[in-house]
């Protein structure tokens, strides 16, 4: 039994101490939630670190028994929710630290919208209140917001760093595609609704984005040991864009010339091996039809 409209899901993975601060910060809101964790398998004693909120019946605890990545994750957690029979639901990671007010801007801005809405989404920052560079929305598939705008902003892509769901829209539209694994799945899930409901900016709702740097790395920076994880971005970035159309395919033909001029013109290893790596990834992308999971009535 729940005693929450709100359940906050919290998708983790071998972050411990980041995920503690998080549930600290979900704890302390001015607008009661649940929390679910939602455990990726990880190693390095995250339910144990955790167990005493989880004995107190502060926090629900799940184990997915293996690393589904984020995407997995984040669909593993709404069904979840859907199946608790919860209003909202309230997704981020284990490194985003929401302000004590964060849960209440959204759900301020459901009222006001008297739930004519897909999602909300919050401003991200980094930990020195700049935007985060990571989470910037989407105005227009190609398009980034300037900056935080003065009122609600209408967007059409966001990421899952503090995402505030209806339960309704999830069971029409469906869950994260969980084979996406990585990168862009959220890109993804936000498109999808947004084709279908109006989703919003709520410049009131902020978080903290605890990520380690607010610089971007692209693949002409990366090392070997990390390139594995580049075949998920240009497969499932092929598959987000490609739904636009031809606008869509134009703009991920010239995003992959830039991102192969990078790695000739700026990186000081492994070209060989990057230029190969997008090119699987991107080329695998016209092949790559994943099947979309609905909770069942």
């Amino acid at each position: 039994m729940h005693s929450n409209e709100v359940v906050a899901v919290v998708v983790t993975y071998n972050r411990k101490e980041l995920l503690s601060i998080c549930l600290d910060k979900l704890l302390t809101q001015s607008s009661r939630c649940d929390i679910l964790v939602i455990d990726n398998g990880s190693t390095d004693g995250t339910k144990e670190y955790i167990n005493d909120k989880i004995e107190k019946g502060l926090v629900l605890y799940k184990n997915t028994g293996d690393n589904l990545g984020g995407a997995g994750g984040f669909n593993y957690g709404l069904k979840q929710a859907v199946k608790e029979g919860y209003k909202y639901a309230w997704i981020m990671d284990d490194d985003t630290f929401p302000f004590n007010d964060s849960l209440e801007k959204l759900l301020k801005a459901d009222r006001e919208l008297d739930g004519n809405y897909g999602y909300l989404s919050s401003v991200a920052l980094w930990t020195d209140g700049s935007l985060c560079n990571m989470n910037y929305q989407r105005v227009t598939p190609y398009k980034l917001i300037e900056s935080i705008p003065e009122q609600m902003l209408p967007i059409v892509m966001a990421t899952f760093v503090s995402f505030f769901v209806r339960i309704e829209v999830i069971k029409e539209i469906g869950l994260p595609i969980a084979d996406f694994f990585i990168w862009a799945d959220d890109l993804e899930y936000s498109r999808r609704i947004s084709m279908k409901y109006p989703c919003y900016l709520v410049p009131d709702s902020r978080v903290e984005h605890h990520m380690a740097s607010n610089n971007k790395v692209g693949i002409e920076a990366e090392s070997e040991d990390r390139l594995w994880r580049y075949k998920y971005l240009y497969r499932n970035e092929v598959y987000v864009f490609g739904r636009e159309g031809i606008k869509g395919y134009i703009y991920l033909l010239l995003r992959f010339c830039l991102h192969n001029f990078r790695i000739i013109t700026k990186a000081k290893e492994c070209k060989k091996e990057k230029l190969k790596a997008i090119r699987q990834s991107f080329f695998g992308g016209f092949n790559f039809n994943p099947d979309i999971e609905y909770i069942e009535n």
